[in-house]
This record gives structure tokens, C-alpha cells and sequence, in this order.
């Protein structure tokens, strides 16, 4: 029985790519290709792979929160990141999201496959490079842990305005800067704050004095 596989991205040459490796690969087929997460959950509804080849940054629903709903409606769906994010803090917040592998687009056609074979058996899957990345930023977690968490001074700004409950766009706006760093300066306080939602980070902060 071929392993059955599906492939969330909305750029066509990337889901061109897969298909053209998994088209000479005997032991694999794709199940379905999709461009957004409305197309992805609406496909899955339908029919579910076994593996899901799945981008991060995506139009409307983002990976992260596909990937928290897709574990929760299809429990024996294994996905797969594939991305062009590198950033620890993306790699982390995926795998707490269910993701059991992740990979980046420009990976070796063999590291790909061997990484679908490997989540297809329920194992988690990262990058060599990836790996040494998650090692060293939770070697470093530890020292912070030993003390008060050191935040810049853009982490402080984005920080006083999650606790004034704006969305990320209205902070990116007030800051000049784009939706996905905002993002990525979110995930980046989650982490070196030691939570795992917004209102936690808001209550970590004040008692921390991060916030006034």
C-alpha cells in the first residue's frame, strides 16, 4: 500500500516540485494538492492522506493554526512542515502545534522522501541543521532560566501593545513594520517568557515588571 500524500502551498512550482519526486517514488502517491487553508480543510473533509506536506505561511488560516485544527479533527494525519522558515521559534511553535516533522523547501529530494517515510511511521522528523538550531536555543532557554528574561527594546514595545489587546497588523502598522514580524516577535516573547498563549503573556509580564 502506497503512502498517501497531500501538499498545502500556495505557490504552484513548489506543489509542481513534490509532485514531480513523489511521481518516482514506488511507494507513494499524491492525495491531494491545495493553495489555502479553506481549500485544505475542505479537501481533507473529503478524503485524508496520510502525510500532509505543509507550508507555514500561507493566504488566511497560517500553518500553525491548520496544523492545531488538522491534529484535532484528523488525529491520524501525520503532517510534515515544509517551509522556507528556518527561525527556531517557528519550529518550536509547529511542533507544539502536532507537527512531528519539518523540513525546508530548498532540503535534497532524498531528505524529503526519507522525512515522509519517517513521520508516515509516527516519528518526528527534523533537519540535521534544524535540529542543532532547537539544541543550541534550548541550551540557551536554560541560562535564561536562571534569571529575569532580557527583552530589546522592540520586543518591549510589541509586548505593551499585546497587553493594550491589539491584533498583529494594528501593531505592525503603529511600529512600520510587516504582519509576519510581528509574528515572529510573538513567538519570540512566548518563548523566552516561558508560555504558551497571549494571556499568560500579559500576566507573565506584569508580574515581571515588563509591563506597567
Amino acid at each position: 500500500m502506497k503512502i498517501k500524500i497531500a501538499i498545502a502551498d500556495d505557490h504552484p512550482l513548489v506543489i509542481t516540485g513534490v509532485h514531480h519526486i513523489i511521481s518516482n517514488s514506488s511507494d507513494m502517491e499524491i492525495a491531494g494538492s491545495y493553495t489555502d487553508g479553506k481549500e485544505l480543510l475542505k479537501g481533507l473533509a473529503v478524503k485524508q492522506p496520510d502525510v500532509l506536506l505543509l507550508d507555514i505561511q500561507m493566504p488566511g488560516q497560517t500553518g500553525d493554526e491548520l496544523a492545531e485544527v488538522i491534529n484535532e479533527w484528523y488525529p491520524k494525519i501525520k503532517i510534515l512542515a515544509l517551509t522556507n522558515q528556518d527561525n527556531v521559534y517557528y519550529i518550536k511553535n509547529m511542533l507544539r502545534k502536532g507537527v512531528i516533522g519539518y523540513i525546508l523547501k530548498t532540503t535534497q529530494e532524498n531528505i524529503l522522501l526519507d522525512a515522509i517515510r519517517t513521520v508516515f511511521r509516527g516519528e518526528q522528523y527534523l533537519d540535521a541543521v534544524l535540529k542543532e538550531k532547537v539544541i543550541q536555543d534550548s541550551l540557551q532557554a536554560k541560562k535564561r532560566m536562571s534569571g529575569n528574561p532580557v527583552l530589546s527594546p522592540r520586543e518591549k514595545d510589541v509586548l505593551h501593545y499585546i497587553a493594550a489587546d491589539l491584533t498583529s497588523q494594528q501593531i505592525a502598522d503603529k511600529l512600520f513594520v510587516s504582519k509576519r514580524t510581528i509574528d515572529s516577535y510573538r513567538l519570540s516573547l512566548l518563548m523566552k517568557l516561558g508560555v504558551k498563549n497571549v494571556a499568560s503573556l500579559v500576566k507573565k509580564g506584569i508580574q515581571m515588571g515588563l509591563i506597567d
